[in-house]
């Protein structure tokens, strides 16, 4: 027990005492408020489609919120392969899956807490603009309490990521286009059994549906459901980069 503590204080320390994950969150919240308040602001205007889901509409902006949570979460990791810290840390706290577990939950507190805050203001946002439109009720806050739990399972993803590729660059540019190129190669597939196969089994297509608030059943796969699936990308990322991070050296 004293081994799992000693962990998350270094690595709550290390998270508190560099520069670079504050402005990450920051921007986060910043781009997630901004690009939600933005496309709710579009959506007032005929031509905007005012038959959108209020709920993705509001809650948009994690399209690209989840960027500098991805990199935060992969900098925490591949940072200190980067700077040849790993050594010192691997050989201050030998149990390499408890410096893993611990740099995991010490990332978890704070992307929850500015992911909630930053969605909340989405929420109350879109109320403003969009009165009749978005009742603070069920389906909606069930969208956002499932956004929340996404950007979350995306910081999961890209540490178990950067455990499996340790280079920065490369762990980023990995995390990234899973999320982003599965979309893009959706739009390509001509078989449409191909196109929802992928579209359910893509971490971000799947996990996002958890934002869906009407029209449930033309969905590719179920709100909760796609958030299992973004569930399982995370669970398996950080199962091979806990594997790889005990058995191989630094």
């Amino acid at each position: 027990m004293s081994t799992v503590l000693a962990a998350i204080r270094a690595e709550w320390t290390k998270l508190r005492t560099t520069p670079g994950p504050a402005w990450l969150l920051l921007i986060t919240a910043a781009v997630t408020v901004g690009l939600g308040a933005a496309v709710c602001a579009l959506a007032t205007c005929p031509r905007a489609g005012c038959d959108l889901d209020a709920g993705r509409l509001a809650l948009s902006g994690v399209y690209l919120g989840q960027v500098p949570i991805a990199v935060l979460a992969v900098l925490a990791v591949s940072g200190e392969y980067s700077t040849r810290l790993i050594g010192t840390t691997l050989t201050a706290i030998p149990n390499r899956p408890v410096v893993l577990a611990a740099k995991a939950l010490v990332l978890v507190v704070p992307v929850a807490a500015v992911a909630a805050s930053a969605l909340f203001a989405c929420l109350l946002i879109a109320r403003i603009v969009l009165p009749d439109r978005l009742p603070l009720e069920g389906p909606i806050l069930r969208a956002g309490a499932g956004s929340v739990a996404y950007l979350v399972l995306i910081a999961l993803l890209g540490l178990g990521v950067a455990a499996v590729v340790r280079d920065s660059a490369a762990s980023i540019g990995t995390v990234l286009g899973l999320l982003y190129l599965p979309p893009i190669l959706t739009q390509t597939v001509a078989d449409p059994q191909l196109r929802r196969l992928l579209e359910r089994a893509a971490p971000m297509s799947a996990g996002l549906a958890i934002q869906a608030t009407g029209d449930l059943r033309h969905l590719p796969i179920g709100p909760w459901a796609g958030l299992g699936v973004a569930a399982a990308w995370s669970v398996g990322a950080l199962l091979a980069g806990t594997f790889l991070l005990r058995f191989r050296d630094t």
